[in-house]
């Protein structure tokens, strides 16, 4: 009877073995599965980049593949431009040892009725290769000036436009501007960025660092496009903002900058190109739009109904093209803001068709303490919207708006429609 009891146990002890010997097949097959996954993965990441958009700084490689094996500045390439042999050089570089505390070059005192001086300066910021691609009508622009366009200058904006047609990018350089206009009066001085825009699409937006206390900043800021064929360069415009930031209000437009690419060739390499910066294309007080607003009062449920009908007419944004619009309303209470609402946005259109209703409780018994206001906004993606124009209604409003306020409060329960033109904002 014993031989048979040992064997019993030994007939009791496979399962156990089989099931670690199983356990073990699987985390190796696991194991092995999730290696080949990453090493296919790997590969194809080197083969096409997973974006369409890389932002550089500070002129390092624009390419994803080469970011790795960046050089840094300073002592590095000191030395390297000791072993350099002396030649024409072909890369867009500043003088990064003659830069300030905040990375901006120093002022130089440029005298817009002297060429001779403007010629000395150009070559301290680009090399002799690149200067001819320079536009000659934009440096004879700068030098017939007269005294009172001198005064309006908000600067000149250097930057480069290369195409890569190994890479298929579109690769835009802003290197600096100069000469900027003080908005702060205090400090007589700016906080200057830039945001820049690919048109008419509007889907590539982008922006620069905020540089504080200059008039001349430097960015040196390479933004690199992915998925643009060359073929559809010519079709395309760059729009170039420049701003101030300001730390408790609305940042202050300086001016802009807009380049058409038709005719500009890329095929040969690099191309540097200036602008002097323009004042920005602001709305006219008398075509902000008008508003088709319909209002009920509501006696027994102390209820006001606003329906946002239509609007029409509306401006452009800017140089960009057609405004993307919709509406805010606003209810105040002896002039506090009790309850908001909003419209969806209509795109790329100036006669926008809304057909949205918002019911608003009202904390009081009549109208006289109550007002609504009407903001008619651009909606821009990625920054701070623009108000097209404003509308406000209540017992304190003139003209029209006063009139259309008196009926719903003398007619309740009836729904009343009325055009209004709007103010600005």
């Amino acid at each position: 009877m014993a031989p048979i009891a040992t064997s019993r146990e030994e007939f009791d002890q496979i399962p156990t073995v089989v099931g670690i010997f199983s356990a073990f097949g699987l985390v190796f097959t696991v194991s092995l599965f999730a290696w080949i996954c990453c090493q296919r993965k790997s590969s194809k990441s080197n083969k096409t980049p997973p974006y369409k958009f890389v932002h550089v700084l500070k002129g390092v490689d624009i390419y994803p593949e080469n970011l790795n094996s960046k050089k840094k500045f300073g002592a590095d390439e000191k030395n390297e431009v000791k072993n350099k042999p002396a030649g024409p050089k072909n890369s867009l570089r500043l003088d990064l040892e003659k830069r300030d505390l905040n990375g901006n070059f120093p002022k130089t005192n440029l005298k817009a009725g002297s060429p001779s001086d403007l010629e000395n300066v150009t070559p301290k910021l680009f090399s002799e290769g690149e200067k001819e691609a320079a536009s000659p009508d934009s440096l004879k622009s700068s030098t017939s000036l007269t005294s009172d366009e001198k005064q309006e200058k908000l600067g000149t904006l250097f930057f480069s436009l290369e195409y890569n047609f190994e890479k298929k990018t579109f690769v835009v350089n802003i290197k600096e501007a100069r000469g900027l206009p003080a908005m702060d009066e205090q400090s007589m001085t700016s906080d200057p960025y830039i945001k820049m825009m690919i048109l008419p699409e509007k889907k590539h937006k982008v922006k620069t660092r905020v540089l504080r206390k200059t008039l001349d900043p430097a960015f040196d800021e390479t933004f690199t496009f992915y998925g643009i064929p060359y073929t559809q360069i010519q079709e395309l415009a760059l729009h170039f903002t420049i701003l101030s930031f300001d730390r408790f209000s609305r940042d202050d437009i300086i001016g802009e900058v807009l380049i058409p690419l038709t005719g500009i060739e890329l095929t040969d390499g690099k191309k540097l190109m200036n602008r002097e910066i323009i004042k920005r294309n602001v709305r006219k007080s008398s075509g902000r739009g008008e508003l088709l607003i319909s209002l009920c009062y509501q006696s027994i449920t102390n209820t006001l109904t606003v329906v946002v009908l239509k609007a029409r007419h509306l401006p452009k944004s800017d140089v960009s093209g057609l405004s993307d619009p919709y509406v805010k309303v606003n209810l105040y209470h002896a002039k506090k803001r009790i309850s908001k609402k909003k419209t969806h946005v209509k795109k790329c259109t100036p006669n926008a068709v809304f057909n949205e209703l918002f019911v608003f409780d009202i904390p009081c018994e009549g109208l006289e303490e109550i007002s609504v206001e009407f903001l008619v906004l651009d909606s821009e993606r990625g920054s701070q919207n623009e108000v097209i124009g404003r509308l406000v209604l209540g017992a304190a409003a003139e003209g029209a708006s006063g009139e259309h306020w008196k009926e719903i409060c003398d007619y309740p329960r009836r729904q009343i429609a009325k055009w209004h033109v709007l103010c600005d904002g």
